[in-house]
């Protein structure tokens, strides 16, 4: 199938150092996959396995159906977007992005024509006799994508590829290579350590976590439904608070302090959980009212459009974030906090 990309029990060895545990994993056509997860986790590994840039220690990599397993760089239907840009300073814009049809030896109108094509594709038409010194850091990235685009391949490879940017241009980029993406209809694999980044511009997401794959599926599917405290912690703010599931089965019933609550969620066996509390399902009052939990404010930052605050309560502290208020409370303030049941979810503890 054109533009999948298939590993079948992949590992990668460096001498003793396992950096890739027995990996598979299915990245279908035209879609945007991120591999998310901190330094060390093998998500980069997995990109240059992917590039040919590293070689499987064992197992089967098939992009568009064909075995690549053993095929270099060279002779995989590939392009990769690197996070320093890699252009070269002293050719302009337009000999930059059509290097690499240069190199294969087309045509020189060719090249001009589909270098010229692919700077309009990301909006960089006119752009073509300048230095890249010249651009700005969005810009120059633009121009990276226009390069790898032109080559036409089967999979857009992206390693990091936001990271130099600073965060509201990394913001705008991002939007610009999604629409990229999607009006090219491209199958393209995206590394990065940022789950914003992550959430905001992928179809499925595989975070991974010491070398093998931690959870894999929509940005909703992670955020939503966590499948351990890793993963509710990674994606997205999140509390983790100790309970004991005391009764299993729809709906379940914790022990929370001194508290008996009923969640509307399925549980599988009676004992140690995690409560998985977003920030923003906490609610703050200063009357006590059923199923509340009393704290005390240590800290409160004013941001414009959202106000946090860090609490001081029996389970153990607590990060909320509330809506903007004339009056928010303060450090120092004794408050009570409450959620909704439908809001939480449960995680192995």
């Amino acid at each position: 199938m054109k533009g999948s990309v298939r590993f079948e029990d992949v590992t990668k060895t460096f001498g003793a150092v396992v950096a890739l545990k027995p990996l598979s994993l299915e990245i279908a056509p035209g879609t945007l996959v991120t591999l998310l997860g901190p330094s060390g986790c093998g998500k980069t590994t997995t990109l240059r396995l992917i590039a040919g840039l590293e070689s499987a220690s064992a197992g089967r990599i098939l992009i568009g159906g064909q075995d690549v397993t053993h095929l270099s760089a060279t002779y995989r239907k590939v392009s990769m977007v690197f996070q320093s840009y890699a252009l070269f300073p002293h050719m302009s814009v337009l000999e930059n992005v059509g290097y690499g049809l240069s190199v294969k030896g087309l045509p020189k109108a060719e090249v001009r024509a589909r270098a010229e094509a692919g700077l309009e594709t990301v909006g960089l038409k006119g752009f073509g006799a300048r230095l890249p010194s010249e651009l700005s850091g969005g810009q120059q990235q633009r121009v990276a994508v226009a390069r790898a685009i032109v080559l036409e391949p089967e999979v857009l490879l992206l390693d990091e590829p936001l990271s130099n940017l600073d965060a509201k241009l990394r913001r705008h980029v991002r939007e610009e290579i999604r629409q990229i993406q999607q009006r090219l209809g491209l199958t393209a694999v995206y590394v990065t350590h940022d789950q914003e980044e992550a959430m905001a511009v992928s179809d499925r997401i595989i975070v991974m976590k010491n070398a093998e794959i931690a959870q894999a599926g929509t940005p909703y599917d992670l955020y939503d439904r966590p499948a351990n405290a890793f993963i509710a912690d990674f994606i997205g703010d999140a509390n983790l608070i100790d309970v004991e599931i005391t009764q299993s089965g729809t709906p379940t019933e914790i022990a929370l302090l001194d508290r008996r609550l009923r969640l509307p969620l399925q549980s599988a066996a009676t004992g140690p959980a995690k409560l998985v509390l977003r920030p923003h399902h906490i609610r703050l009052g200063h009357a006590a009212q059923p199923d509340t939990l009393p704290a005390e404010v240590t800290y409160a930052a004013w941001l414009g459009n959202s106000v946090q605050y860090t609490l001081a309560t029996a389970a153990g502290p607590l990060f909320a974030i509330g809506a903007p208020q004339p009056t928010p409370f303060r450090q120092g303030d004794s408050v009570h906090l409450g959620f909704s049941m439908e809001d939480v979810r449960l995680v192995p503890a």
